[in-house]
């Protein structure tokens, strides 16, 4: 009999505790988990711009090139009265005074700018004119040169008619270094004994030696000419060895 109550306690209890289970809520389902914020938007880079001159020192009248390059950038201009100019490129400028050229750049990220000076110098004044010439080529030959002399019916150069010649090609240079246009004449002459054309032959070859001596000492060739006189034109008429000494010469004379 007790048995019996035990077993309906139990029975009871359980059929108590499964009212009570089913008897109670239900828990909710969860919520949902809340949308990811927007992504933020990066910022517009900023331009950046770079000038350059060169040359960066000119004389007044000369040019000089400015070239730029930007980033990041949709407009840009140049100040001095330049105006609007592409973002990168070179322009040619004309300076007449020192200048700074400062070029502008605008983008979505903001403003940049950049600059360049160009000196200008003034040009030195010209050159004076060259001082008017005091002396002709004709007076220097007559206090630079020397003749020189040969023996009788000959045309090769004795020795001291080879000094002579070396001191007449240093007076040379320096006179056609001061009369660059000058152009000398060398003159061969004889003396009265031998017919006219055999002088005239003998005085060329005299006249000769001389500019080929000379021309190996460094005068321009271009600058000396030859002529033969023979005995035509002498330095003095009297019938001694002295006279006709003088008479067997190279004479120097400005060429027309």
């Amino acid at each position: 009999m007790l048995r019996n109550r035990k077993l309906t306690l139990i029975a009871l209890s359980v059929s108590l505790a499964l009212f009570a289970a089913g008897c109670k809520k239900k828990a909710p389902p969860p919520e949902p988990p809340p949308p990811p914020p927007p992504p933020v938007a990066k910022p517009a880079a900023k331009p950046t711009v770079t000038l350059s001159v060169e040359p960066s020192s000119i004389e007044r009248g000369k040019s000089a090139t400015l070239k730029w390059s930007a980033s990041n950038a949709t407009s840009a201009s140049l100040n001095q009265g330049v105006g609007t100019v592409p973002t990168s490129g070179s322009r040619e400028v004309f300076p007449t005074q020192t200048t700074e050229y400062v070029i502008t750049v605008q983008g979505e990220g903001g403003t940049a700018s950049a600059s360049a000076s160009v000196t200008v110098r003034t040009p030195p004044p010209p050159p004076p004119p060259p001082a008017p010439r005091t002396k002709t080529i004709s007076d220097l030959l007559n206090e630079k040169v020397k003749d020189a002399y040969f023996d009788y019916d000959k045309s090769d150069l004795r020795p001291d008619a080879q000094a002579a010649l070396r001191a007449d090609a240093s007076a040379l240079k320096e006179i056609f270094g001061e009369i660059s246009d000058g152009r000398v004449l060398i003159e061969g002459h004889c003396d009265e004994r031998g017919t006219n054309e055999y002088n005239l032959a003998l005085g060329d070859r005299r006249s000769t030696a001389a500019r080929d001596f000379l021309v190996n000492l460094g005068v321009p060739a271009s600058k000396l000419s030859t002529v033969s006189y023979g005995e035509e034109r002498p330095q003095c008429t009297e019938t001694n060895e002295s006279c006709y000494q003088r008479n067997r010469r190279a004479h120097f004379s400005a060429a027309r």
